[in-house]
């Protein structure tokens, strides 16, 4: 069978979400089936380390299709031309896009439908194209991969969807994460953090992922407790950031926040290892990746009640109202007091994260490509 992969995320150091269920996914997918060929589709110059087998043909395809206009034309032309010139079998699209103006059997991977909750903090012509797409797509593809049982859910209110064609597949956890010893904890500490506890995010720096009401919590917590702890914040500064900023400046405690921009993978895991907490208060997310990953650096979690995020930390996270200061602010005060609660939510966290691993993912998308 000739597969062909669209891979425009597999990004040399800038692997996020979909990037890395890209990467995860259909590395193990090139690996375990040689009886197959892979054709992957990249929209730009690709690093060599992400041809993952001798089964595999990468292409490079015109435009770079980052802008609306150009995913018009990168999947409606040139991916749609690619796939007659290959004589490909069937496409997996794993970044919520896909060709509708091709006859080949499409698996398409959805992550999220944020655009349909929150269309106020998509920027304008990207909120037309998905607003006039995304719905035609998943009614295109022949199989529907979710990464959680809400998106799931979701696809079926907003677009009618029939519960058949979607499986639901989970996300994955990179080995990178694993509990730290006290002493690699401290190490940490002092070179990220002054020598202090700290509570952590990691995700982009976006209005949806909230990360405006997460400084005036860590605010109030600073107030409340006087607490030495600071607030390391990971992750790229994202289109519309400005209540980041304006949050930031109203701050009383600018001295505690460090924005780290974005960070290597194994940076991020060992910031996440040495973490009091993670902190991950997002308004909308199809799966939250950082979940998982702090569960298997046994590191407590506050997160919000809403969307996808209770389907993923189980018992193992402080669930609160993320348009709720104050909710968020009072779990942070009782992760950093009380020692009992942490071990708690660590031991649950343990059990919980044994139900999402990337090789079951994998045989998710490979019975899609099979039989969808």
């Amino acid at each position: 069978m000739r597969i062909a992969v669209n891979t425009r995320f597999l990004l040399k150091n800038r692997l996020e979400g979909i990037g890395l269920f890209t990467h995860e996914v259909v590395r193990r997918l090139v690996a375990q089936h040689p009886e197959h060929e892979f054709v992957f589709f990249f929209d730009r110059p690709f690093d060599p380390s992400f041809v993952f087998g001798k089964n595999v043909t990468p292409v490079v395809l015109f435009p770079p299709a980052r802008h609306p206009f150009l995913f018009v034309w990168w999947f409606e032309w040139s991916v749609r031309q690619a796939l007659k010139r290959y004589k490909i079998d069937v496409f997996l699209s794993p970044d919520n896009f896909l060709t509708l103006g091709t006859v080949v059997k499409t698996v398409l991977v959805t992550h999220d439908l944020a655009h349909v909750h929150y269309p106020q903090q998509v920027a304008f012509f990207q909120r037309l194209y998905y607003q006039f797409f995304t719905k035609k797509f998943n009614h295109r593809a022949d199989q529907i991969v979710a990464v959680s049982e809400f998106t799931k859910a979701d696809l079926v209110k907003q677009y009618g969807i029939a519960p058949a064609k979607i499986a639901v597949s989970g996300n994955g956890c990179r080995d990178l994460f694993q509990p730290l010893q006290p002493t690699d904890k401290q190490t940490i500490r002092k070179d990220f953090s002054e020598g202090n506890p700290y509570f952590y995010y990691i995700g982009a720096v976006h209005p949806r992922k909230n990360v405006h009401r997460l400084i005036a919590a860590f605010d109030q917590f600073k107030t409340t407790t006087g607490a030495s702890h600071k607030l390391l914040i990971a992750g790229r500064f994202a289109w519309q950031a400005g209540e980041v900023r304006v949050a930031f400046e109203a701050s009383e405690f600018q001295s505690d926040i460090r924005f780290l921009g974005y960070v290597a993978d194994e940076d991020s895991a060992r910031l996440m290892g040495a973490a009091t907490a993670l902190v991950y208060v997002s308004l909308f997310e199809g799966f939250g990746v950082p979940l998982l990953e702090a569960m298997h650096a046994e590191v407590p979690i506050v997160t919000s009640n809403v969307s996808s995020l209770p389907e993923v930390v189980g018992e193992a996270a402080i669930l609160v109202n993320p348009t709720k200061v104050e909710e968020i602010a009072e779990a942070m005060r009782r992760i950093s007091e009380d020692e009992h609660l942490c071990n708690k939510l660590v031991a649950s966290g343990r059990v919980q994260r044994t139900k999402f691993n990337w090789q079951r993912a994998t045989d998710v998308v490979y019975e899609g490509l099979l039989n969808g």
